[in-house]
This record gives C-alpha cells, structure tokens and sequence, in this order.
C-alpha cells in the first residue's frame, strides 16, 4: 500500500516546493499543453464554450482542473495493489487554484464529499497558480445579448437524462446538455440521441458541450489502472457547474436520476461497499451546493426526478411517442460490451442491476406497448438463472430485497438510511424518499414475477 501525491502544474515554469510525508509517491498533472493552452480537453471546452457565447468563470475553470486531480486519482490509482484492505486509498492532491483563501476555506466539504462517493481518504491542498497564468479563461467580448440557455442539465445518454431533455424542451426550454465522453458505447448513445433530438426539434438553439477527459494507463508510476470510477459523477458535476458559471445570473444544474437509483438502498450487505454507487445520493449533492456556496458560485445542483420511479418517468415523459422512438439508442447497461465474447456488438445485457430497472420501468411506463429494448437474456423467465453466475446474481439479490421489503413494510423508513446520511432532508422528504424506493422495489418486483433463479 502507498500513498498518492498528484500535483497539479502550469507549465515547467511552475516551481512550486511542496513537502512529502513518508511513503508519498508523487505523481506529476501537466495541465499546460504549448504555452498557454490547457489541457485534458480543458482548453478545448473553454473554446467550445465561447462560440456558444458562454465564458466561465476563473472559479469554474478551477474546479474543472480540480475535477482532472480527481478524474486522474480515481481511475488510474489501482485499489487492488495501492489500498491496505483492496479497496480504500489514501489520495492527497496539491491544486492550483485563482483564489487559495476561498478554495481553503471550501476544502473541507470537498473532502467530505469525495470521501463519502468513492469509500477513499482524500486530502486536498490548494495553492496560487502562476502569476503568469493568473487568469486563463478567455474575456469575454462586449454583448448586447446574452446566451439563449436558460436550462442547463446533464446528458449521459441514459434512460433518464433522455426523459429529462425531452420534458425540458417540450417545456419551451433552451437547455445547454453536459456530456462526457467516457467509453465509446456511452459516448455514442450521448451523440445519436443528441443529433436525433436535434432532428425533432429543428430550429431550436440549444446546445452540448462535450468534454473528453482521460488519462494513459501508467499515469500513475508504478500502479495498475482502476475501473470503479467511483468518483465519475465529480468530474461530471465539475463541467456542468464550469458551464453554469458562464451563463447570465444564477442556474441550477439539473442531474436527472429516478429516486430508487439516487437513494441507491443496497439489496444486500455485500453492496455497502464496493457494490453500491453514491453519484447523485441526495447527501453528495447536498455538499455540492454547500461547496458551491462557499466559493461564491451562483448555481446550485438538484435532482427534478428524487421522488419518482423511472417506471413513474417514463410513464409521465412529456412527449411519450418521441420516449418511445428514441428508447432503443438509450444506453442503461453497466457492461454493454460483454456480449463482444459471444459475437455480439453493443447491446443491453438484460440482467444487471441498471438493466432490470430499466426493464422494469418500461413495462410499467410504456403500458401496453412493449419494450422496444434489446436483451442479450431476452427472456427472464425461459429457464432457471444461476445464481453463481452474473445473469442470475443480480436478480436474485432483488428478489430478496423485494420480498424483505413486502414482509416487513416498516423497514423503508429504515433502509433508505443505509447509504449515506439524510439529514439534510426534512421528515417530509425522507418520508417521500422511502415511499420512492418502496415502489421503486415493486416495479422491479412486476418484472420478476415467474423469474427463477438457484445456485449452480
């Protein structure tokens, strides 16, 4: 086990002296490409950005390059050879920042917040840039009309962040989508559902930025690469709020998720940990909008869907035909290449866990028409699933979470609590919270109805 160092640099110009503690490795972030330029598509966003007419704020470009410290630990920091117990590391980043005072005075939550998404010990340092590179995001020219957005929201190319888009613009919104282009099946749905709403609604101005972030493999001296990527939904965030900081007045970064995936109840003990996501836990983004609140950001993150279903999304999307049409280019599956050994191309695989409540919610929201989906495992029901196998695993941790649940109703309350704090929530909300991931639980119990499953 060692303990990791990435300091971020401005160039070769950038000299700064920082002190390692014993064991520290240090890994290097070059964040210049040329003279000026940023990069890790830094650079190129802040370009696209201002021919939409949008210019960030110095604050935005910081916790984008943040975003690259954390993008850069998290998925190229081995937890298998770099943590004592195979999962936790220990990660320390040294930022450049516009404003250390402020960012200073924010670290605190930051490290709570990425603690709590990716099951870490992080550390966080900030430090004055460069005088030379005291300010890199371009000045704006003088305008008589602002940018057209007035939505701004992400754009993953998922069931949800499709429902959310349409709702928005059949709303007569003008939403500037946020996308990072991450793995090439994920990058493609994002683009052939943008270009296909494009389509549908012609004429209407609204826009994608798109950022592509990744680092080698050896990045990290001496460590293999990582491929939780807990801390994914921090550099996605990261862009949508370095986007709303250019726009005019104060915007909510709109994170479009359906309450049982949020809340993200694990179905088992094992999913406490390693199994069970936080990325728009109502905690996680609760500490965002107090960070953001803290470095003087006019913006905050919310999630419109919290107390629906997807079922309950799809069934209430503003323009269900359009859902209908575009649902098969949407992309839900955590593995959709790992049919590739079966001679299969990109596909959904039928029986992950985002797999069965993306089955599930369209046979309750598309009622009568059927999926129009295709599943590696088409039928659920044809033969028993191994339980010992990927295909069956899954299902059967549902099945016993559903059944808990219908057994002994009074545990909701009780559960939604299990993943993270809710203290931020009112009684109100928590109680609307646990009501969510009930019937969040019975639509997926709909689906399973005549599913069997056994060991071996």
């Amino acid at each position: 086990m060692r303990r990791h160092v990435i300091i971020g640099r401005y160039g070769p110009g950038d000299r700064s002296r920082l002190s390692f503690g014993d064991g520290e490795v240090e890994t290097r972030l070059d964040l210049v490409v040329g003279e000026r330029a940023l990069d890790h598509g830094i650079g190129r966003a802040l370009r696209d950005l201002a021919k939409l007419g949008v210019h960030p704020s110095e604050t935005g470009v910081d916790l984008l390059v943040l975003a690259a410290h954390v993008h850069a630990a998290d998925t190229r920091i081995s937890r298998a050879s770099e943590s004592q117990d195979g999962w936790t590391r220990e990660i320390r980043l040294a930022v450049p920042v516009s404003d250390p005072e402020r960012w200073t005075a924010a670290a605190p939550t930051f490290v709570r917040m990425l603690n709590f998404l990716t099951g870490d010990r992080w550390s966080i340092a900030f430090r004055a840039r460069p005088r030379r590179f005291a300010r890199v995001a371009p000045i704006p020219a003088g305008r008589l009309i602002g940018p057209p957005f007035d939505d701004l929201a992400l754009f993953s190319g998922g069931l949800d962040s499709l429902i959310g888009a349409i709702d928005a613009l059949e709303a007569g919104r003008t939403p500037l989508f946020i996308s990072h282009a991450g793995e090439g099946a994920t990058s493609d749905a994002q683009s052939t559902i943008f270009d296909a709403l494009k389509a549908h609604y012609r004429g209407r101005a609204f826009e994608r930025l798109r950022l592509w972030m990744a680092f080698p493999d050896g990045f990290v001296r001496g460590s293999a690469g990582e491929n939780t990527t807990r801390g994914r939904s921090f550099l996605f965030f990261a862009l949508g709020v370095f986007a709303g900081s250019g726009l005019d007045g104060a915007f909510t970064l709109k994170v479009p998720e359906n309450g049982l995936i949020a809340v993200n109840v694990p179905l088992d003990p094992l999913r406490l940990g390693a199994l069970s996501t936080r990325t728009t836990h109502p905690f996680y983004i609760a500490r965002w909008n107090d960070a953001l609140a803290t470095l003087g950001v006019n913006g905050r993150i919310e999630n419109p869907y919290w107390d629906k279903t997807k079922g309950e999304m799809v069934a209430a999307c503003a323009n269900g035909a359009l859902l209908r049409r575009l649902t098969p280019t949407s992309l839900s599956c955590a593995s959709p290449s790992k049919g590739r050994w079966q001679g299969l191309g990109t596909q959904h695989c039928g029986y992950c866990l985002p797999c069965l409540i993306r089955r599930a919610a369209l046979v309750t929201g598309l009622r009568p028409d059927p999926d129009p989906t295709v599943y590696t495992v088409e039928d659920l029901t044809e033969r028993a699933l191994d339980t010992r196998q990927s295909e069956g695993v899954q299902i059967r941790s549902f099945q016993l979470a559903i059944e808990r649940l219908r057994a002994r109703p009074a545990l909701a309350p009780i559960l939604i609590h299990k993943p993270g704090p809710l203290f931020d929530e009112s009684p109100a909300r928590q109680a609307a919270l646990a009501e969510v991931y009930r019937r969040g639980l019975e639509e997926v119990g709909v689906l399973l109805a005549g599913v069997r499953t056994r060991p071996g």
